[in-house]
């Protein structure tokens, strides 16, 4: 199965990441995130999967995180309402995520891609 992306196409981080998957020819899936927008259970399968916290998901350099005080409430809602606000809205989500089989990596670190890659 091909590696999933989920990418917004104005973000520069899921631009270089796009970049680095094409420069070593490695075949994915592109899925627009604030049109395919990850459902609930799909966001508790990758926080599962990826063994981050939930506030880990969050876009905190995001216009919305910020319009909407995120920053105080990610350290006290319940990780259900946090799954929520994410579900809610695409733009709220940390991207790129990449989906591979079992592993999801949130972000775009170079090394993690090289080494997830070099299996």
């Amino acid at each position: 199965m091909k590696p999933i992306v989920l990418c917004y196409p104005k973000c520069g981080t899921c631009q270089k990441a796009e970049k680095w998957l094409k420069t070593n020819e490695i075949e994915y899936v592109y899925r627009p995130i604030k049109e395919e927008n990850p459902n609930k259970d799909e966001l508790k399968s990758w926080i599962a999967k990826s063994e981050l916290p939930v506030a880990k998901f969050f876009n905190t350099s995001g216009l919305l995180y910020k319009e909407f005080n995120m920053k105080d409430k990610v350290k006290t809602l319940s990780e259900d309402e946090l799954i929520d606000i994410l579900s809610g809205n695409g733009m709220m989500v940390k991207r790129p995520i990449l989906l591979v089989e079992n592993t999801v990596l949130v972000g775009f670190k170079e090394e993690e891609w090289k080494q997830l890659f070099a299996k």
